[in-house]
């Protein structure tokens, strides 16, 4: 490669990075802006640092053995080299100083287009526009953090990171036609639903249109529950239509049903149409980048380890990415060193198949049936005595390329994830220990992700949040800043983690729902589901990627168990936060539905519970609450502080909190019992 190549070309106030020639499927990376953070601000020993927004170039071979796995890659257009083309959104902060940095990149895989670590692990402010980088931990160890556009879907709106993928062709040109299912259940009467995912926005992002409005394929049912029976509707009282300005219009990405859709009811359609995205790119898009930054010394921000982080949806990704083998790249090097995937539960996604939305999860009212909770779950092999199939999460991993992985989950996740799949047999009677290079840990206590402190009942602006019990407010952020050091510590140094964490069937911290047992607190309903995963028949071409029962044909069940609670109501077998320890409060992983949006026997989404301890004997005799009183568990504040802070140090001995946090930890303590015992 020419020497003129390497250098920042400017022009029209835009930078373009060339990859080198042997890393060619990252083919160049365009700069749209760079920026000093916070005016040049030095981030401890790391220096300044600069923002650089940007686009980065891909072009993959479909011959080249490690993009076999990407659907329909064969039926997209290619460029003179033979070579797929595609492009994706890139945010990146980096040391100026290269040699001030530590060498790594902290890349978090974005959920539906948004960046979160920062902000959660640093402790921002998102009210100010520089509130995301907090106490600068991340900045001040030196990571380079960065998101990549890896969804296809996302809708134009807003600061997100977008992938833009090519479109599937038959041979000649032929458009491609396929079944698509949309499904959803609203929180309030409304005439008119997007077809794409809702958690996208109001428009529901980029979704699939309906090829054909009058075609007999379309339909529409509504149910009462996941697993009733469906009804219906008839043709003549919905179309594929959206009010605007009070006037119905036709829409291809909408759906109207005379009358309205009723808050509570399941209401699902399947309907026409073409043109799919090649979605799987995305895989190969965060493949390929982050070989760029690892194996190109010309790359913009060049590193040496690679740490990826995935929360929720990205959490899910990021385990469907080792179970088809993406963590190899085009010439079969390793390209992640270290993972966490968090509050994924026992999921993959709708991340590599033909006519995939890759935002539908697996919620308890919406996107079921998706391929999200699909065997199988384990990391090492597991038998499915249904099948009589056996595998392993990370048998395509090879040795040589799979990663140090981290899984971590919430209470949520045993209630609204099927995360006990991860550690137990597929039949639900043994424990299942994972890899030599996994942890597990379940972090309990906590709900999917952090409400404030103090919590509220209901959530602003988000009508499906409101739930019958206050959100529960435990913080993950401890937890975060002390797993990111244990990872680097383990791929830098070669220290082991703290041991896996987990509620077990053998000591009896982890148990089917009928042997669950949970007090009897006034005011307080409680679960009598969990999300279960399910044997699911997509079709006779399903392995290729290739949906054709739409909705799929619904088999047995898995086992799927919960954490037993101690008399309290908080989840044994995990890693405990000081505030179960010594608790105030009790705090769940499940909450259910207000009833004002209907079906209020069933959970929330994401949500959790947070059940304040009567303050004094008499309050709790008054209203027959089974758990002892404030006053009945600590004579002072003092000695409260005491437990509290002889709990802090017990998470520090066993690395999962920092002694750096431990001023910020006691303080949360303090505040937390002026709040909930009412005393200063």
């Amino acid at each position: 490669m020419h020497p003129l190549r390497r250098h920042l070309v400017w022009a029209l106030s835009v930078f373009v990075f060339l990859a080198s020639a042997t890393d060619a499927h990252v083919t160049r990376v365009e700069i749209l802006s760079r920026e000093d953070v916070q005016g040049g601000r030095a981030f401890g020993l790391a220096g300044a640092y600069e923002r650089i927004i940007g686009r980065v170039y891909f072009a993959v071979s479909p011959e080249n053995v490690h993009n076999r796995q990407i659907v329909d890659l064969d039926k997209a257009p290619r460029n003179a080299q033979g070579e797929v083309e595609f492009s994706a959104d890139l945010y990146l902060y980096k040391p100026k100083d290269r040699n001030k940095g530590n060498g790594a990149v902290l890349f978090e895989v974005s959920n539906r287009g948004g960046r979160g670590i920062l902000r959660l692990v640093d402790g921002g402010n998102s009210s100010d526009a520089n509130g995301e980088f907090g106490d600068g931990f991340l900045l001040r160890e030196g990571y380079t953090i960065a998101w990549l556009g890896w969804q296809f879907d996302l809708a134009e709106e807003g600061q997100k990171v977008r992938l833009s993928a090519p479109v599937a062709r038959d041979a000649g040109g032929k458009e491609i036609r396929g079944l698509v299912r949309s499904d959803f259940t609203p929180s309030q009467k409304v005439d008119d639903m997007p077809l794409g995912h809702i958690m996208l926005g109001p428009s529901g992002g980029k979704s699939y249109p309906a090829d054909d409005p009058a075609s007999t394929k379309n339909v529409l049912t509504v149910r009462d529950t996941p697993e009733g029976p469906r009804q219906s509707i008839p043709r003549s009282q919905w179309s594929f239509a959206h009010s605007v300005e009070g006037k119905l219009m036709a829409d291809p990405h909408f759906i109207h049903l005379d009358g309205g859709f009723l808050p509570g009811k399941i209401y699902e359609v399947v309907y026409e149409a073409k043109d799919p995205a090649v979605v799987g790119v995305g895989l190969a898009a965060v493949r390929d980048f982050l070989s760029y930054l690892k194996y190109d010394p010309q790359a913009m921000a060049p590193v040496r380890r690679v740490y990826v982080v995935g929360i929720s949806q990205s959490g899910r990704f990021l385990r469907h990415f080792l179970y088809q083998d993406f963590n190899a790249d085009e010439q079969g090097r390793q390209v992640m060193d270290g993972v966490i995937a968090h509050v994924a539960g026992a999921g993959r996604g709708s991340f590599n198949h033909r006519f995939a939305q890759p935002s539908r999860d697996a919620q308890p009212l919406s996107s079921f049936f998706f391929p999200t909770d699909v065997f199988p779950y384990t990391d090492l092999p597991e038998n499915d005595p249904e099948t009589g199939e056996t595998v392993g999460l990370l048998d395509a991993a090879r040795s040589q390329t799979a990663p140090k992985i981290f899984f971590t989950n919430t209470s949520y996740e045993y209630w609204g994830r099927a995360a006990s799949l991860i550690h137990t047999s597929a039949d639900g009677l043994k424990d299942a220990a994972p890899g030599e290079n996994a942890r597990i840990y379940f972090l309990a206590g906590l709900q999917h992700f952090s409400a404030a402190f103090p919590p509220a009942k209901a959530t602003a602006g988000a009508p499906e949040l409101t739930a019958q019990q206050r959100h529960n407010p435990n913080p993950i952020q401890w937890f975060w800043r002390a797993l990111i050091t244990d990872m680097d510590q383990w791929v830098k140094d070669g220290k082991e983690p703290p041991p896996s964490v987990y509620p077990k069937i053998a000591d009896g911290t982890l148990a089917p729902l009928s042997k669950w047992k949970f007090p009897k607190i006034p005011g307080v309903n409680t679960p009598h589901d969990m999300n279960l995963a399910y044997h699911l028949d997509f079709g006779p071409q399903w392995k290729s990627g290739i949906i054709s029962n739409e909705p799929p044909k619904v088999g047995k069940a898995f086992a799927v168990l919960v954490p037993q609670t101690d008399g309290d109501g908080n989840d044994l077998g995990g890693v405990r936060l000081p505030e179960l320890q010594a608790p105030l409060a009790t705090y769940t992983g499940w909450n259910l539905r207000d009833p004002g949006i209907g079906a209020a026997d069933r959970r929330s989404s994401f949500l959790g519970s947070f059940l304040p301890f009567s303050r004094s004997a008499a309050e709790r005799e008054k209203s027959a609450d089974p758990r002892l009183s404030i006053a009945e568990r600590y004579a002072s504040r003092e000695q409260y502080m005491g437990k509290f802070a002889e709990a802090a140090m017990k998470l520090i001995q066993e690395r999962f909190l920092l002694r750096e946090d431990l001023p910020a930890v006691l303080e949360r303590g303090r505040r937390e019992w002026d709040e909930i015992a009412g005393e200063k």
